[in-house]
């Protein structure tokens, strides 16, 4: 399972890449379907949303951060990153490659946060307590209260993240504008890529 998780942390941006790749082809095949498209965007905008306010509040290796979407979920980023895939698999009307970005999101984020917690746990003695407040993935309807993890008795001193304030330099610091450009290319693609090569091939004909 560890080497599992080494190997997942490793090849989950590469694989992104070759799923980005998977989805273009399987787009350029099909017709776009405006319908779908626009109900994608119930699931992309909130995704990029999530994603967005968590890269602006966490200070990776630095504290435990438990307020804003973490205060909701110990997980916002990666399940930002579902929701947005699974928009995109909504916009292609194609069960194979949701089916697809399922298992890939399966077998790399559950071992890469299975690694993200041990560390968690190992830097910071208030995360047990945190688990036990938030749950891992699927959020909480309201926030949890978590200024009595500060008053709990640890053997070493704890960096807590309470400033509940959304960071823009954060946001850049983490580079997660990528996220949004990414899936603005996507969307272009989903509108434009199919015609243009129809279009292509029927000048090539």
């Amino acid at each position: 399972m560890q080497s599992w998780q080494r190997i997942a942390r490793r090849i989950r941006v590469p694989l992104g890449f070759v799923t980005a790749a998977v989805y273009l082809v399987t787009i350029a095949r099909h017709t776009p379907n405006a319908t779908a498209i626009a109900w994608s965007l119930a699931l992309v905008l909130p995704g990029l949303a999530l994603r967005a306010a968590a890269s602006g509040t966490v200070k990776k290796n630095r504290e435990l951060t438990v307020t804003g979407p973490y205060a909701y979920t110990r997980n916002p980023l990666y399940l930002g990153s579902t929701l947005i895939a699974a928009g995109f698999a909504v916009a292609a009307l194609s069960w194979p490659l949701a089916l697809l970005l399922a298992v890939g999101f399966a077998l790399i984020y559950i071992p890469v946060i299975a690694s993200e917690e041990k560390f968690l746990r190992s830097t910071f003695p208030n995360f047990n307590a945190y688990c036990r407040l938030v749950p891992r993935f699927f959020p909480r309807l309201t926030p949890a209260m978590l200024t009595a993890l500060q008053d709990l008795p640890v053997s070493q001193p704890v960096t807590l993240g309470t400033s509940a304030g959304f960071s823009f330099r954060l946001y850049l610091q983490h580079r997660e504008y990528n996220a949004a450009l990414g899936a603005i290319l996507l969307y272009l693609s989903l509108l434009f890529l199919h015609p243009v090569l129809q279009h292509v091939l029927r000048g090539a004909r």
